[in-house]
């Protein structure tokens, strides 16, 4: 007498019951295991089942819930992903308009022109005794330093108007502005913002972030952006 009985499906070698395999590595994600993928172990499972002890209809049913649930798992991150997508676009899109315009960036070269001065500021949350900034060339070389004395909590302006130690107008180029200050008693070094103009906008494809090139070829995420001049 034959059987009808299989033991082994050609859908999935190995593979008898859906069972058998639906408990095996929990930590698999939708990812892992797709729409095709829990299809072929459901029809594996009914095409193999055995004959004399079928799938309970309790077990069927859960089974398609569970079917229901992974499609619409993987149709909402479908839709997800399109909406992030379309956002990155629209994000970097209205972004286009910072180009040409004056970003604060922390500890980054700015461009001096000719006569002109470049404004910054210092964050300060438990004040300071004193504060002496530095002005270095494109090349490291020293140019000037400002000195003031006690400030409060919060934020310290400062400008620099474009002269040397000799007082004679610095010629144009990139200059960065360093900081240190005597807080609590103690010398410790403290960030200087201050404004660049933006260059390039540009999208990460990978997790859709925007970026803004400034001048200098600082790059800094659009989240971090803290302030918008002219």
């Amino acid at each position: 007498m034959t059987t009808d009985t299989v033991t082994s499906s050609s859908l999935l070698k190995g593979v008898t019951r859906y069972e058998d395999v639906k408990d095996k590595d929990k930590s698999k994600t939708s990812e892992d295991m797709g729409k095709q993928d829990f299809l072929t172990l459901f029809t594996a499972q009914l095409q193999n089942q055995n004959p004399l002890e079928p799938v309970k209809n309790e077990a069927f049913v859960a089974q398609l819930a569970q079917f229901s649930q992974l499609e619409a798992l993987t149709n909402m991150q479908t839709s997800l992903d399109s909406f992030v997508t379309a956002m990155s676009s629209e994000r970097m899109l209205g972004s286009a308009a910072l180009i040409g315009k004056k970003v604060a960036v922390s500890d980054s070269p700015t461009q001096l022109i000719s006569g002109g001065s470049i404004d910054g500021s210092i964050d300060l949350p438990q004040g300071a005794s004193g504060i002496q900034v530095n002005v270095h060339d494109s090349q490291g070389r020293w140019v000037q330093e400002l000195i003031s004395g006690p400030q409060l909590p919060g934020t310290m302006p400062i400008s620099w108007n474009g002269k040397d130690a000799a007082d004679n107008p610095a010629p144009s180029g990139l200059y960065r502005l360093s900081a240190t200050a005597v807080v609590n008693g103690q010398t410790t070094t403290v960030p200087v913002s201050t404004l660049s103009t933006v260059r390039a906008i540009a999208s990460n494809p990978g997790d859709g972030s925007v970026s803004v090139e400034v001048e200098g070829g600082k790059t800094l995420l659009l989240t971090d952006v803290k302030r918008v001049g002219l």
